[in-house]
């Protein structure tokens, strides 16, 4: 019999390619999504015809409990969030309801209908927000500076107190930024590799930005997706960070997305205050030697790789288009 996943955000970048990376590995894969008229279903439209989608939904623990009651899943996979830090600051009690509280609904709803399934929680670097040590480890204080950041601390410590107060085998990955070709256009890697495009086909001709030097660590999000299933498949549940440890600000972003379409980001870059957050993040890095001598897991995809792979999407998109 094949091992069940059921993934919540499976329409997501994260989700997208946990499911494919299940399926190379024979899983039947059950992916959650709420109703809509309009449901976005661009990433995983190559492999619809091999998962199975079910409605449910994060705010209603009903849905939770029918749909963990019917499918039996060996691995419950909780990557649904509203993820969009900017966007928490609009909608910061929503972003609550979900990114926190909708966390312990699917616990509790496991507990309930398959309490011997393996729980990954999709936690984040955002947690560690203004930074109490560089580079930040599994061990680091957090302290976060945005709505989403708060909301992820509590669903990583409701995912800790399920498993020590009933034994659940549940796991958080604090993962660090992980970008790809399926990364939503609002997030920043996208914007910039996507405006890159744009300008180098004459179909824009400047960039507005925020804070240029902001450092992130950035990851590819397929890399990333390995090291959420190899923590469902230890001894023993454990929390990993996740990362590459290495750092880059948002103008090496800017600089190595214009130099693979041979243009210079500074001819084309206008700083706008209204992409200015109240309250930024400046200084993640993360350490993941825990990931690496614990679950063998490493990095694949080079920063620079990461990013041509992203503009040379986003050319074929909107050539497509013309």
């Amino acid at each position: 019999m094949p091992r069940k996943a059921f993934i919540t955000g499976i329409t997501g970048q994260d989700g997208s390619y946990l499911a494919e990376l299940l399926l190379e590995k024979g899983y039947d894969v059950y992916g959650m999504v709420r109703r809509s008229s309009m449901p976005n279903l661009g990433r995983i439209s190559p492999i619809m015809d091999r998962i199975t989608l079910v409605n449910g939904d994060l705010l209603d623990q009903v849905s939770l409990l029918h749909l963990l009651q019917q499918i039996q899943p060996d691995e419950v996979y909780n990557l649904a969030a509203q993820s969009f830090v900017p966007t928490s600051w609009d909608q910061p009690v929503l972003t609550a309801e979900f990114t926190a509280v909708g966390v312990t609904r699917l616990l509790d709803a496991m507990r309930m209908a398959v309490p011997g399934a393996r729980f990954y929680q999709a936690s984040s670097s955002e947690m560690f927000g203004k930074v109490q040590e560089v580079p930040q480890k599994e061990s680091t204080p957090f302290y976060p500076r945005s709505p989403y950041g708060v909301a992820k601390v509590y669903g990583h410590w409701i995912t800790v107190n399920y498993r020590e107060s009933y034994d659940l085998f549940a796991v958080s990955g604090i993962l660090f930024n992980h970008e790809s070709p399926r990364r939503g256009m609002e997030f920043v890697t996208r914007k910039v590799t996507h405006a890159a495009a744009q300008i180098k086909l004459g179909l824009a001709s400047k960039l507005p930005m925020g804070n240029l030097d902001a450092r992130r660590d950035w990851g590819f999000a397929g890399d990333y997706v390995q090291a959420m299933w190899l923590m469902l498949q230890q001894e023993a549940p454990d929390d990993y960070v996740v990362a590459t440890g290495t750092q880059h600000s948002v103008r090496d972003l800017l600089r190595v997305a214009f130099e693979a379409v041979d243009l210079n980001y500074e001819d084309y870059v206008e700083i706008d205050p209204r992409f200015l957050r109240p309250a930024d993040v400046y200084e993640l890095i993360g350490d993941a030697s825990k990931a690496r001598k614990k679950l063998g897991w490493e990095p694949k995809v080079t920063f620079e790789q990461l990013v041509h792979m992203m503009v040379e999407n986003d050319l074929r998109l909107l050539k497509e288009r013309l």
